[in-house]
């Protein structure tokens, strides 16, 4: 063998030599570190003779050189992989451990070895969990007069013991929940030996989300009322539920209305980012109550509950709890299903799986209404990875900063049109021209344009449409950061519901750069002329007259609402804190007395949207005023003095407000004696 080694190593030096100067590059020498993790392990013979076995390691190296310490200078080079031996006296030797590199580096560690015909004393063992691994121990020992441990961890039969030093940590995982008993040996240089041995119990514990699936978990129910029940086979494998093994609760007949059963978790209900819990339920019959009820593990009293009501037969369906309302703040260990609750036992056979934490039920019009960012730090950060704000994440102070910023809204409504509504002052940053403070808005993120949005339930996704549409910041969009990249005309968003009125929207923007916002829905009290609104598309929808609602003089027609389709498509938003906006886009129906031709083109000033404005609503006379100058709602000639521009451009404008129905208004204004204008408006 070592011949052969030999030969070896004296082709690998041919082949070296016969490289040329361009291939004899040895750079890669000189990145190589010193050894790393170097030790060794120390056996003796105990037969009081003191031979001593030392076995060093380490990574990175190719040699070591062993200074036994009992003697000056007194060391031998072993190779990796092997050992040495030596006798010692009885006593304490510091043993010096070199370990030497591909390139000559040297790592240097030095180790106690005890050498004693005397058992070990003080044995003390430490065996702990691992954190955040169910199956994985770490043991540990000190004693005194040892040279080495041996431990046997009781999973195996016929087991071969681990050899490990004082001051080194052996972790072992089991494949299986069970009691094991672990045994630790501490030896000397003699015959005699100290023991210790502690009985372990590996448990899974349960934990949301709770599948019945995993074989390890000790699903235990608690079933009351006089129902039964267990973890079976799936009946229905398909649809909505593929999985192989599911809760089954029994109520039989008599059972009590109440009747149910509960899991307790080891740990409390997380509920600080989401506040919903799903059950994939199977039923066989439909409209049945299906509560699912919270409870403290030791106290009763503490608890929530919430009731919904299935709506499919003998498949499969998932049902979502809202617990957004209740008591987050406390402590939640049991899961209660109650089926058909208020009812009593009737021998059905309800199944259920898959209990976990949830967003809110996907639905369009989860996202429909006013959102703003939620006034508090970290509602808007950056960093690597969806969620992160390790590269910034917007403190206390900023929150103050920028309260311009955290007063602009978000308007989704049920028709699908999206507004940014960023009122007279909002936080403009140095690329958009502005100091990185609050300043006007600039176009096109102005909120000026009219824009669309689509949400995807399937995807938990929002898209905003239209030139300067945006959520969170303008500057960030699927391709990267403005100005680095081109003005999108669309942009979508993760969306995740933290409950009905909390909801986190995440965006890559560019590769590797995720900006995430914290939006909440702007709850402050409405009247009913709070929203967006437009004229109607409709013959009729605007005339003017002798008399109020009259259409003697003028009325639009179907040709006119055709011809007219920039201005039918003119958006009028009166916000939940009056404001006000004429928000027009690139296009909207120019008169010739604004120097246009009566026909579709660029807003004039300063009927042109681009201000921002506020409102009064008196519901007790049924009146609105709209306040700056170049607001208007329907035509911008008509005001309370007369039409432009035969009046002075007015810095306010009343008008009459009926309500046909919630979403449908009239609105009427004399223009200076005896000429009324209506206006037909529609909720969007």
């Amino acid at each position: 063998m070592k011949s052969f080694k030999s030969l070896f190593v004296f082709l690998i030096v041919l082949s070296y030599l016969g490289c040329t100067t361009e291939d004899r590059d040895t750079n890669f020498v000189d990145q190589i570190l010193a050894p790393a993790n170097v030790s060794a392990v120390f056996s003796i013979t105990q037969d009081n003779t003191g031979l001593v076995t030392i076995a060093p390691n380490g990574e990175g190296a190719v040699s070591f050189e062993v200074y036994y310490g009992d003697e000056p200078n007194h060391f031998d080079v072993v190779s990796v992989g092997q050992t040495l031996s030596n006798i010692y006296p009885e006593g304490v030797y510091t043993v010096t451990i070199v370990a030497i590199g591909i390139n000559g580096l040297k790592t240097t560690v030095t180790r106690e070895l005890t050498v004693s015909f005397l058992a070990p004393e003080n044995l003390v063992v430490t065996i702990e969990p691992v954190q955040g691994d169910v199956f994985s121990i770490n043991v540990s020992a000190t004693a005194d007069l040892e040279a080495y441990f041996e431990v046997y961890f009781g999973d195996v039969i016929d087991e071969t013991p681990v050899m490990f030093m004082e001051g080194e940590t052996i972790t072992h995982t089991y494949s299986d929940v069970g009691d094991y008993v672990v045994r630790v040996i501490a030896y000397s240089g003699g015959s005699e030996t100290t023991e210790y041995t502690e009985t372990i119990t590996i448990v899974n514990p349960i934990v949301l989300p709770i599948t019945f699936e995993d074989a390890t978990v000790n699903y235990a129910f608690t079933d009351f009322g006089n129902v039964a029940s267990s973890v079976v086979t799936n009946p229905d494998m398909s649809g909505g539920n593929t999985s192989a093994m599911v809760g089954r609760s029994n109520k039989p007949v008599g059972a009590e209305v109440w009747g149910g059963t509960f899991l307790q978790l080891d740990d409390p209900i997380d509920f600080s980012t989401l506040n919903n819990l799903k059950v994939n339920v199977w039923s066989p019959v439909s409209g049945i109550t299906v509560k699912l009820k919270l409870e403290n593990a030791t106290n009763g009293s503490i608890s929530a509950e919430v009731d919904v009501t299935n709506t499919v037969a003998n498949a499969w369906e998932t049902l979502t709890f809202d617990f957004s309302s209740s008591d987050l703040s406390q402590e939640y260990h049991k899961i209660v299903l109650f089926f058909d609750f208020g009812n009593p036992g009737n021998g059905n056979m309800y199944y259920f799986d898959d209990i976990n934490l949830s967003t809110p039920v996907a639905s369009t019009s989860n996202i429909v209404g006013t959102w703003k960012m939620a006034s508090e730090p970290g509602s808007l950060k950056v960093g690597p990875s969806p969620g992160s704000g390790e590269w910034w994440s917007i403190d206390a102070a900023g929150v103050t900063a920028r309260a311009c910023y955290f007063n602009d809204t978000f308007i989704f409504t049920a028709d699908g049109a999206f507004n940014n509504n960023l009122g007279a002052q909002t936080w403009i940053e140095g690329w958009q021209g502005g100091g990185d403070n609050c300043g006007t808005p600039v176009g096109p993120y102005n909120g000026s344009i009219p824009a669309t949005y689509t949400y995807n339930t399937s995807t938990n996704s929002v898209t905003v449409n239209g030139t300067g549409a945006y959520i969170g910041i303008p500057k960030a969009n699927n391709a990267g950061e403005l100005p680095n990249v081109a003005v999108p005309n669309s942009i979508t968003y993760d969306v995740t519901f933290l409950d009905v009125n909390t909801m986190v929207v995440g965006i890559e923007a560019g590769s590797g750069v995720f900006w995430t916002y914290k939006l909440v829905r702007d709850t402050t009290p409405t009247t009913p002329i709070h929203g967006i609104w437009k004229m109607a598309s409709e013959p009729g929808s605007l005339k003017v007259g002798p008399s109020p609602g009259s259409g003697d003089w003028w009325s639009i027609d179907a040709a006119g609402v055709t011809a007219r389709a920039c201005y039918f498509n003119d958006t009028y938003i009166f916000g939940t804190d009056g404001s006000f906006k004429n928000v027009l886009g690139t296009q909207s129906w120019i008169e010739g007395w604004q120097g246009g031709g009566d026909a579709c083109g660029t807003p004039v000033a300063p009927h042109n949207g681009l201000s921002a404005y506020t409102f009064n609503y008196n519901q007790a006379a049924g009146t609105i005023t709209v306040n700056g100058t170049g607001s208007y709602i329907g035509l911008p000639k008509a005001n309370n003095a007369g039409e432009l521009p035969n009046v002075a451009v007015p810095s306010s404008i009343t008008y009459n407000v009926t309500f046909i129905d919630s979403n449908t208004i009239s609105v009427g204004i004399e223009s200076g004696s005896g000429v009324f204008w209506t206006y037909k408006l529609i909720r969007i």
